[in-house]
């Protein structure tokens, strides 16, 4: 399909951060990433799982460089009261991808779930390294260091959840959370699951869609621009390059099948840190430094993004 250049200033901002890096479709698809539970059709993995293409090709600056069954509090536990700094009075939703006990809930995470244009699994298992460190226990492990530093900076932070849950949330309600929430901007949290060699991380951006109740018309631009700012602050601080399999060098990918970005109405991207499946971007995501490095970059970007 093809691919355009992201204009203006999302262009310039990741072009800024590109300029510093030393050195997460298909690949998908041929390993596995997010597989859900026993039973499930691969086809219709849920929110986040790459089977299909995207809808829409990626913006590529490269050239500048459904509730589940249990009940929902984990968005109020997650509710953090703000200290003064730059982010006082602004609201940050924190989307931990999957969870760690999905797989015991095959039933529950293999339900249909309406994401406006169609329809996907509730929730997935999410993907591993060859080690075994789960995409789960990385996801919400770096939810914490996020909501550390954010909360520092005076933001009010919401998790989707918390590690509390016995499964999910399904994708439709970690939209709801956040849409709930009245976020100023929100950030799903993930790791690829591609085949060995593909390395690198990309943003994901919302497609322009309206279908049933999704309509992302009015978060798409502030999205790619929280996008771009992401993706740079990433590369500032970790050194990590973008992916080299999505995104064309860009680092930013846009996709129309994803329920958390189709039903969200506030500002929102994902992050693919880096491929699990590859050694060495495996070797990054299992280190806690290199973890700190990444939340640090990711709160970097939604900072810039939120002083506009």
């Amino acid at each position: 399909m093809s691919r355009r250049l992201a204009a203006g200033a999302a262009t310039l901002l990741l072009a800024a951060g590109l300029a510093g890096c030393s050195d997460g479709g298909a690949q998908e698809r041929a390993a596995g990433k997010g597989v859900p539970a026993a039973g499930a059709s691969s086809a219709g993995a849920a929110d986040r799982t790459r089977r299909p293409e995207p809808e829409q090709a990626s913006q590529s600056p490269s050239a500048a460089a459904s509730a589940s069954a249990s009940p929902m509090p984990s968005a109020e536990a997650a509710d953090s009261s703000a200290a003064d700094g730059p982010l006082k009075g602004k609201v940050v939703v924190v989307d931990p991808g999957h969870n760690s006990r999905n797989n015991e809930h095959t039933a529950e995470i293999n339900r249909q779930v309406d994401i406006g244009t169609g329809h996907k699994e509730c929730d997935t298992t999410g993907t591993e390294t060859n080690s075994g460190y789960t995409e789960a226990a990385f996801s919400l492990d770096l939810a914490h260091r996020l909501r550390k530093i954010l909360q520092e900076r005076g933001a009010k932070v919401v998790l989707t959840h918390d590690g509390d849950r016995p499964f999910g949330p399904c994708v439709t309600e970690r939209a709801d959370i956040g849409n709930k929430a009245h976020g100023d901007a929100a950030i799903s949290l993930h790791a690829d699951g591609a085949a060995p060699g593909q390395r690198g991380f990309h943003v994901i951006l919302p497609a322009s869609v309206h279908g049933g109740a999704a309509d992302t018309s009015s978060i798409v631009g502030p999205s790619k621009e929280l996008g771009a700012r992401v993706a740079g602050k990433f590369v500032q601080s970790t050194g990590s390059a973008p992916s080299n399999y999505i995104g064309e060098g860009s680092g930013l990918d846009t996709r129309g099948d994803l329920g958390g970005l189709n039903l969200s109405t506030i500002p929102k991207v994902f992050i693919e840190c880096g491929n699990m499946r590859d050694a060495q971007d495996a070797a990054q995501l299992t280190d806690e430094t290199w973890r700190e490095k990444a939340a640090q970059g990711i709160a970097n970007g939604i900072t810039d993004f939120l002083h506009g």
